[in-house]
């Protein structure tokens, strides 16, 4: 069963260290989150996102849903034993794909009908059909569906959409099975604060296990982002766990981490790393640049992972701009051990009360 408690705050601050408590996993928060979409973390396995000391992740119930369905996935007893992943699942609702998904939908007070982005065929989804692909997919950590607006749609629709939003989150409420997996209602309301603050305090209202702040990182301006953070944390009840969902270069998640924020899921990683851009203590390394290509150093003195121990910046540029496969996996592995190292840096930080401290300094580091 899940359940939230606070163990440590920071003075002068909002950082607070927390502990997520699920069926298969403790979970030490602030935390980050791989993100599995289909079942599995690109370019680097369960077993060494465990080694690197990752204990959840999350996938998405759509395309779960799309391919290879969840009637394959329960017949295998849940995603956790079909991806053989020991630790938490947590599972985003679709809701995003509500928004990506813009030009082959249609958005009514029930649902969502669409054509699925792989074969063309029509789909509907409800909020009940949402809950019920996540329960058959055995999610510790389920999302409600909701509907994400484009960064730049006027007030008008904004505000339909938070409307939208609140009525999906009764549906899924309704919807959800005693026993299931927790279910976090998902804050939305663009860059307005009125309706961000109304989205917060209908959800606060239905008294959910948690909730997610959604709709950010879509286009907007960065301290918007970062207001609408603190705006959106300060209305949610201090016992509950915050979750910020896709926004995580290192300084946002320090920033909000500050904020009060005590979860983080984001593609930044691992598609970073696979695009040849690398983190290290000395700042972003872009491993195609022809300056590595006698650079026999390691790609971050201060680095223990794997990658850093055995090969040099001039041997991953080689294999990256050979288009080899190795690649992408030494380098995923890479940056997962920067953010999960990070995170840990983060909690200690609190625990020992230099976060702010910390914060400052790897804000300076990352803007120079």
């Amino acid at each position: 069963m899940y359940s939230f408690r606070i163990i440590g705050e920071e003075q002068g601050c909002s950082a607070r260290l927390g502990e997520i408590h699920t069926s298969p996993e403790a979970v030490l928060t602030p935390a980050f989150m791989p993100v599995a979409t289909q079942g599995a973390c690109k370019a680097i396995s369960p077993l060494d996102l465990r080694r690197l000391g990752f204990k959840v992740l999350i996938a998405n119930a759509y395309h779960l849903y799309l391919r290879p369905g969840t009637d394959v996935i329960s017949s295998h007893g849940g995603l956790r034993r079909y991806m053989s992943w020991d630790g938490a699942v947590v599972t985003d609702s679709g809701g995003y794909q509500v928004l990506s998904l813009a030009k082959s939908r249609k958005i009514t007070d029930e649902g969502v009908s669409f054509r699925s982005h792989i074969d063309g065929s029509e789909h509907f989804f409800s909020p009940a059909t949402s809950i019920a692909v996540q329960e058959s997919l055995g999610s510790d950590v389920m999302m409600c569906f909701d509907e994400c607006p484009a960064y730049d749609s006027p007030y008008e629709y904004v505000e339909k959409s938070v409307s939208l939003t609140t009525r999906w989150a009764k549906l899924c409420k309704q919807a959800k099975q005693d026993g299931s997996g927790a279910l976090f209602g998902i804050v939305q309301g663009g860059v307005y604060e009125d309706l961000r603050t109304r989205s917060a305090k209908e959800l606060v209202d239905m008294d959910f296990d948690g909730y997610s702040i959604g709709g950010l990182g879509v286009g907007e301006a960065r301290e918007a982002t970062y207001e609408i953070i603190e705006l959106c944390a300060g209305l949610l009840p201090r016992e509950r766990l915050r979750y910020l969902m896709g926004i995580g270069t290192p300084a946002d998640i320090v920033r909000a981490v500050a904020l009060g924020v005590d979860l983080f899921d984001c593609v930044i990683p691992t598609r970073n790393a696979r695009n040849g851009t690398l983190f290290t203590s000395h700042g972003k390394v872009v491993i195609k640049n022809s300056r590595y290509a006698y650079d026999r150093s390691a790609l971050d003195d201060n680095c223990s992972c794997y990658t850093c121990g055995n090969f040099s910046r001039s041997y991953l540029r080689h294999i990256f701009m050979a288009g080899e496969i190795l690649s992408l996996q030494l380098m995923t592995l890479h940056n997962l051990y920067y953010y999960s190292k990070l995170m840990r840096e983060i909690r200690e930080s609190i625990e020992k009360g230099t976060f702010r401290q910390f914060c400052s300094g790897l804000i300076d580091a990352e803007e120079e």
